[in-house]
């Protein structure tokens, strides 16, 4: 009897070990995935606050709050078992499915470039006198908006995984799609309520007070102006970098090497800064290359809606 107990407490040892393994490996890997899907994030957190922009303040957080359950149920529900689907029949399949969001990502920071020059943005949100249809229809829209590119964030961390066991897929991709809902929507509730912040520290007492509380409302226009530029910046970027790796684990050369080669070279003119100046020729031509792809991308698109006499957007 003594024995078996032993080897009971054995065999219990054994699978917390084996437990405490696979915890750390998931949490290893979820940062470094979460780390690749960041540019990601920065879109998605600088996209997020023109939903609530216009609408009455006291439903700005839990329209936010609306649309971060709504995220959790498309990496949740949605989007996690076609990925462990994928992972477990159609492995071959994610470097082309993450290389059309890596597509899709470079077509939308293109649209926008070409917006900002035309000296216009299209304007999407829903127009509705009821504010309770109103609400329904921006979080709707929202929602939409996030299952693309959280599809984009759970496939970034999909392929960073992809030769792991399934459980390990499984808990990464939870920790990443649980991780970067909080962080992008717990920021976007921060963002919107920072102008509602300093105007309460604007009308307190202390002068240092009054005059930061002055400084952050003055400031959000900017705030919110430089996100979506970052934004951009971020998705071109992104989707550019998607296209040159996956063009380079399909086995092309070009333009990966090509790349890879210019990035060398100037990161051995940096001296010490090799690193950085390596990194930075690196993002700036995945960026050249997001934008001319997806400037084609969309010319091509609003060619093919005007033919079908659908508009330009």
């Amino acid at each position: 009897m003594p024995s078996g107990l032993m080897a009971l407490i054995d065999d219990v040892a054994g699978i917390a070990k084996l437990a405490a393994a696979s915890i750390d490996d998931i949490g290893a890997a979820s940062g470094k995935a979460a780390g690749k899907a960041a540019g990601v994030v920065v879109d998605d957190a600088a996209v997020t606050p023109k939903y609530v922009t216009g609408l009455s303040p006291s439903r700005e957080l839990p329209i936010i709050g609306k649309i971060a359950v709504g995220s959790i149920r498309n990496k949740l529900l949605l989007i996690l078992p076609v990925a462990l689907l994928l992972t477990a029949f159609a492995p071959w399949a994610i470097t082309p499915l993450l290389m059309c969001g890596g597509a899709y990502l470079c077509f939308e920071g293109a649209e926008k470039v070409m917006e900002m020059f035309a000296g216009h943005e299209v304007e999407d949100k829903p127009v509705s006198d009821d504010p309770a249809h109103l609400e329904k229809a921006t979080v709707s829209g929202a929602v939409r908006t996030d299952l693309i590119l959280s599809a984009e964030i759970m496939t970034i961390a999909l392929a960073d995984v992809a030769d792991a066991p399934l459980a390990t897929q499984a808990g990464v991709l939870i920790v990443v799609g649980l991780a970067m809902t909080v962080a992008v929507y717990g920021a976007v509730g921060l963002l919107v309520k920072l102008d509602d912040i300093g105007l309460h520290m604007a009308g307190r007492a202390s002068k240092s007070s009054r005059a930061i509380g002055r400084g952050l409302v003055k400031s959000m226009p900017g705030v919110f102006s430089s996100l979506s530029v970052i934004g951009t910046v971020a998705m071109l970027w992104v989707g550019g970098g998607i296209l040159v790796h996956g063009t380079h684990t399909l086995g092309l050369a070009w333009p990966a090497e090509p790349v890879e080669h210019l990035a060398h070279a100037v990161g051995a003119l940096a001296g010490p800064l090799a690193g950085a100046a390596s990194w930075t020729t690196t993002a700036l031509l995945s960026g050249l290359l997001g934008l001319v792809v997806g400037g084609v991308l969309a010319v091509l698109l609003h060619q093919v809606l005007r033919l079908f006499g659908r508009g330009a957007h």
